[in-house]
């Protein structure tokens, strides 16, 4: 999957999902038509590819040329940038020195149903559920017997599919709350698609990822950069734990059962920190779900091109990163950095921060030099040896989606809010296993009485920094909109403000909106 497959022909099968032709069952004039994609049986793991690259890239050429979705810049269009900005751009963790368009309403928390940010990814949310369900229609029992093919590995193709939809509903139940809902089920161009609400979407990804568990290969034993059953777990881990806010239910006990077979799936944690956000980070027995990029074969300015490029500036070397210039936009808060007792990294190892001619407050966010940069993500090996991109511009550094990290301090907060089938100590030790990575020794581990929830949202900061998990951790501890944690820049104001609970969840766009009389807007927009 590193080398994944850039598939031209299905501009063509996103035409005819979203055609305008009132006669929808015409074969449109082209010259590739899902009908005739699906009569080659070679085109199916291509096709599955291109569901997978969704995530990374933007569209069918690649760097730019040809998007997938319009409206907006093509490098600003990919799935994982504007996820990212989304998580991260709204917290302490990030900001950006940047002026594109409406992209600082997300630091002042005041973005509207036109911020074409929100609109960018809430599209490619459902461009890429439309893949899917096109993939799902068109790989059945019965519509591979009609066509005369014989693909023995199709039944975990499709719960690989499902999956990946699934893990972008979820995204959409996260972010939007009630945004529409369509399946393979739904005829095309048939009708509207109708509005959901996160109690139908959370039962909906609930019995997927449960239907597939038994179609998905074991945990460690699928190609790297595929789904097996631990990322379905994991997924429904993530889901669990956050399913007060979601529906108003406490699922802390199924969080444990599911994330126990995550933990148990034979995934082990990296011995050095620095090594998951490096070049070779594709050898790594601790990344669960990456999203996969290469220099030479996925080349896209968003994805991983962005959290190499636009991290470095100022006095930083960008050959020290593998890459040949910086773009000079991200940094973070010094709120961030107080989470850490010693930021200069020779204690706890994931403290990344470049600070030379960097200050720590921020009074201008349109200054590179203000706030603290982070030197997480590198397209270089241990010995320094950068990607296989001889110009620089494109790196190899895969983005780790799911860890075993991740899993482990979930299972602590899951203890600790009251969920049965774990315990205290288990939980403390694998909160100790990854200070001790961080620190090298026993120096920084804690004992029982400071394992409390306020300390786990610390550290799953420390741990999980600029991995898209921040936004979604701060509203399910109560302080991502509230006065209960300010950071600079919050709400737009230099020391930080409080700002309405209607910006935990983002509006439907406009365009959407006016496309669609179904869907209403959410509260406060």
């Amino acid at each position: 999957m590193k080398n994944i497959i850039k598939l031209s022909v299905l501009t063509c099968v996103v035409l005819l999902l979203n055609s305008c032709v009132k006669d929808l069952d015409r074969v449109p004039f082209t010259e590739v038509t899902s009908a005739t994609v699906y009569k080659d049986p070679a085109s199916y793991t291509a096709l599955l590819a291109k569901i997978y690259a969704g995530f990374a890239i933007s569209g069918q050429e690649g760097p730019a040329g040809k998007p997938d979705i319009s409206g907006i810049d093509e490098g600003f269009s990919t799935y994982l940038r504007q996820y990212w900005k989304a998580q991260e751009l709204t917290t302490d963790e990030a900001v950006v020195g940047w002026n594109d368009g409406s992209i600082k309403d997300y630091h002042n928390m005041n973005w509207s149903e036109n911020n074409e940010f929100v609109g960018a990814m809430y599209n490619r949310i459902f461009y890429q559920i439309v893949l899917c369900n096109e993939f799902i229609r068109e790989t059945t029992d019965e519509k591979l017997a009609a066509r005369g093919i014989s693909i023995p590995e199709v039944k975990a193709y499709r719960a690989e599919v499902r999956f990946l939809r699934a893990l972008s509903y979820y995204h959409a139940m996260d972010m939007f709350a009630n945004p529409p809902f369509i399946t393979e089920k739904d005829a095309i161009g048939a009708t509207l698609p109708r509005q959901t609400n996160r109690q139908e979407l959370f039962t909906y990804v609930e019995s997927e990822l449960k239907a597939i568990d038994g179609d998905l290969k074991a945990s460690r034993t699928n190609e790297y950069g595929r789904v097996d059953k631990a990322c379905g777990q994991m997924l429904l881990a993530k889901m669990y734990l956050n399913a007060d806010i979601y529906i108003g239910q406490k699922k802390y006990t199924e969080t444990l059962e599911a994330i126990k077979k995550v933990i148990g799936g034979g995934y082990v944690l990296d011995k050095q920190y620095k090594t998951l956000f490096m070049l070779e980070n594709d050898k790594s027995k601790e990344v669960i779900y990456p999203i996969c990029f290469d220099g030479t074969r996925t080349k896209t300015y968003g994805g991983m091109t962005f959290l190499l490029h636009a991290p470095v500036g100022g006095s930083m070397k960008a050959a020290d990163f593998g890459i040949n210039g910086g773009w000079g936009g991200l940094r973070t808060t010094k709120a961030f950095v107080s989470l850490f007792a010693d930021p200069s990294g020779k204690t706890d190892t994931r403290a990344m921060f470049y600070t030379d001619g960097q200050n720590l407050e921020i009074a201008d966010i349109g200054k590179f030099t203000e706030g603290y940069a982070i030197a997480k993500y590198k397209n270089v090996d241990l010995a320094g040896k950068a990607g296989s991109d001889p110009k620089g511009d494109f790196p190899d550094t895969d983005f780790p989606m799911f860890r075993l990290a991740d899993a482990y301090l979930m299972y602590a907060e899951a203890v600790l809010r009251g969920g049965t089938g774990g315990d205290q100590a288990t939980a403390l030790g694998y909160v100790n296993a990854l200070r001790e990575r961080a620190y090298g020794n026993q120096t920084g581990n804690i004992g029982n009485s400071a394992l409390t929830l306020d300390y786990i949202l610390a550290e799953r900061g420390r741990e999980l920094q600029w991995e898209c998990h921040r936004r979604t951790d701060l509203i399910r501890f109560g302080k991502f909109t509230t006065g209960a944690y300010l950071w600079p820049w919050k709400g737009g104001a230099k020391d930080g403000a409080a700002v309405s609970d209607d910006y935990n969840i983002f509006p439907i766009p406009v365009g959407d909106r006016t496309a669609n009389p179904n869907l209403k807007q959410n509260k406060g927009y």
